[in-house]
């Protein structure tokens, strides 16, 4: 796996492209659909969460379970929330105690340099759980600057965030370290006038690199997330969702040492990283029951130029280990296992002329526990005239069963199905992209067929997994613009258009997938006139379905705008006050059916920093 994780916005042509290949292309030859959120962004919008950045992003479907803090699932181009792969610094980052998702409610913008997504199947590249799509952020850049920042805020709903950065270059070393604290007091989740359900988040980064000479570099990087979270659950008697003591906790430690060599034509390297989650539920003071995972993975990759080709090839070694411990059920659920896999990936990438480019890449994962598999991916890039570009991509994903898919987690409840295949997908997309001076446009369709979907399935009071035996469809179309009228004013946009249905046996009816809106957009603008800094942001995001469990029936998710603003004064040259507001509108909204959000909320803050 490569040492750096970088995407191209389409607002910096000369940014290189990393996630979207093994190694790095520059923007312009990257026929890839990717958005950039570059530091200069999160810092304007200033919103805590990570999570809700990425409802700016086209063809991303966010879902939270009640108010932040709460789960928080990412569905990209109508795939499922275990179909977008995170990466934290170049360390695989879905948790394995967690169905394989990732816990994007755990991730503080604060904490983050970069998000980069690229969008589509990516598992000829990346392997599992690369279905939907990749999604890869990074800490502070040990050589990019010097000295350090800091921040703290107070807002509604008693609110506080904190947060402190450092960066340090002593010649050929270069370290970086980020600290970030979020809590809130939160709001009733059931709606009902009940007790608050609040959250706390705590997250460091630290990175250190050396490199004695040009093509040489050694590094080590270490991440960590944990938070506390109320909700309110099901009755323990009727098992209908009530106003209840529910409170999880969960914690994420990960750490990488990497290495890389270019010479001539030739650029090696090689890395390691070690990734440790826990999870724990309780109601009130009783504990109900825990779960652990932990991952080890090591790769190598060497890539070679012959004049404008490069052929890469990679292997990878990957073993995880999954821990379940119960009370409710006296240790009934109380499991341990462990998997592995070993992967070996070949890419070629060709520019055969200034006007064409093309990238072919395969990949074949052996799984200890399930079937293998091979996926693809091939793409091309043509310039009909200055400023125009045409891409198209066909790619495959995978996407493992869980532990729990496997093995279950309650013999007469959830009975595991060892013989589940891992979930497929084939998709295609084709766009434009249109480039005038400051001014971007592009649009892209796409579709995708998932197959071997993972279904829960009851037969005589129990449950199981299954894959279905019919295919679901996704497709689409993006449309994005970008204009960068001066430092005073610059404006982006997007449309996501998404049509999602599933069907789970041969020859039934298709049904509408829940939790993605066939309509959303965005748009956000921000600027700097003197000592005035601000940003404003909208998020629209359309009807949905949902199911709601106390009925076991579908219902109707209401349309909802977002509204977000920022201004701030800047007193000094490293002294800055700010007030920002959050759903402005005050949209009474639900993500997911039963579970209420926060409303309008106002937040102020100074903002320090010392150094470049």
């Amino acid at each position: 796996m490569n040492s750096l994780f970088l995407i191209a916005s389409l607002s910096t042509p000369e940014t290189i492209v990393v996630t979207g290949f093994r190694e790095p292309v520059s923007q312009p030859d990257a026929p890839v659909s990717s958005t950039l959120l570059e530091a200069e962004t999160l810092e304007a919008l200033s919103l805590p969460a990570a999570v809700d950045a990425l409802r700016l992003v086209p063809g991303l479907s966010v879902a939270q379970s009640g108010p932040r803090g709460t789960q928080a699932q990412i569905r990209i181009r109508g795939a499922e929330a275990n179909h977008s792969l995170l990466f934290v610094d170049g360390i695989r980052f879905n948790d394995p105690a967690a169905g394989n998702e990732a816990r994007f409610e755990l991730l503080a913008t604060d904490l983050l340099s970069r998000i980069e997504i690229v969008r589509g199947p990516q598992s000829a590249l990346w392997g599992s759980e690369a279905l939907g799509g990749v999604i890869a952020v990074e800490t502070a850049d040990p050589f990019a600057r010097r000295g350090g920042a800091a921040l703290a805020e107070y807002g509604s709903l008693d609110s506080v965030r904190a947060s402190a950065q450092a960066a340090a270059r002593a010649g050929e070393v270069g370290l970086s370290a980020t600290a970030a604290y979020l809590r809130s007091d939160g709001i009733d989740s059931f709606g009902a006038g009940g007790e608050r359900d609040g959250f706390d988040h705590r997250g460091l980064g630290l990175r250190a690199a050396w490199r004695p000479a040009e093509g040489r570099e050694l590094g080590v990087s270490a991440f960590y997330v944990a938070g506390a979270s109320r909700f309110d659950g099901s009755d323990p008697v009727t098992f209908l969702r009530a106003d209840t003591l529910d409170a999880t906790s969960s914690r994420i430690a990960a750490g990488r040492v990497w290495g890389s060599l270019t010479s001539g034509r030739w650029t090696i390297s090689a890395d390691a990283s070690l990734l440790d989650s826990a999870n724990r539920n309780r109601l009130g003071a009783a504990p109900l029951n825990a779960t652990a995972g932990r991952r080890v993975a090591a790769g190598a990759q060497v890539s070679r130029r012959f004049g404008n080709h490069r052929l890469t090839g990679a292997v990878e070694r990957e073993s995880e280990d999954f821990g379940a411990r119960d009370q409710v059920f006296f240790g009934g659920a109380d499991q341990d296992r462990s998997r592995s896999l070993t992967a070996l990936v070949g890419e070629w990438h060709a520019a055969w002329s200034g006007a064409f480019v093309t990238d072919l890449a395969v990949r074949h994962d052996r799984f200890s526990a399930f079937a293998d598999a091979t996926t693809v991916r091939a793409a091309f890039l043509f310039r009909p005239a200055p400023g125009w570009t045409i891409h198209g991509a066909y790619g495959e994903g995978i996407a493992q069963p869980t532990f729990y898919d496997l093995y279950g987690f309650f013999p007469d409840f959830f009975a595991g199905n060892p013989a589940l295949r891992p979930e497929r997908s084939r998709g295609w997309e084709a766009g434009v992209r249109r480039r005038s001076g400051n001014a971007s446009l592009a649009a892209t369709v796409f579709t995708a067929r998932l197959e071997d979907e993972i279904l829960d399935v009851f037969v005589a009071g129990a449950a199981s997994a299954r894959n279905a035996d019919a295919a679901s469809r996704r497709r689409g179309l993006e449309l994005s613009g970008e204009w960068r009228v001066s430092p005073a004013l610059r404006l982006s946009a997007n449309y996501t258009y998404l049509d999602a249905d599933q069907r789970q046996s041969a020859g039934g009816a298709a049904v509408r997938e829940v939790r993605r809106p066939r309509h959303s957009g965005n748009f956000v603008a921000y600027g700097t006139v003197g000592r005035l800094s601000w940003s404003a942001g909208l998020s629209y995001v359309g009807a949905r379905t949902d199911t709601d469990f106390d009925v076991f029936q579908t219902v109707r998710l209401g349309a909802y705008v977002l509204g977000t603003a920022r201004v701030g004064w800047r007193i000094g040259d490293s002294l800055e006050a700010f007030a920002r507001v959050e759903n402005g509108f005050g949209a009474d909204y639900r993500d997911v059916a039963g579970y209420a959000t926060a409303g309008r909320t106002v937040h102020a803050g100074i903002r320090i920093r010392l150094g470049d």
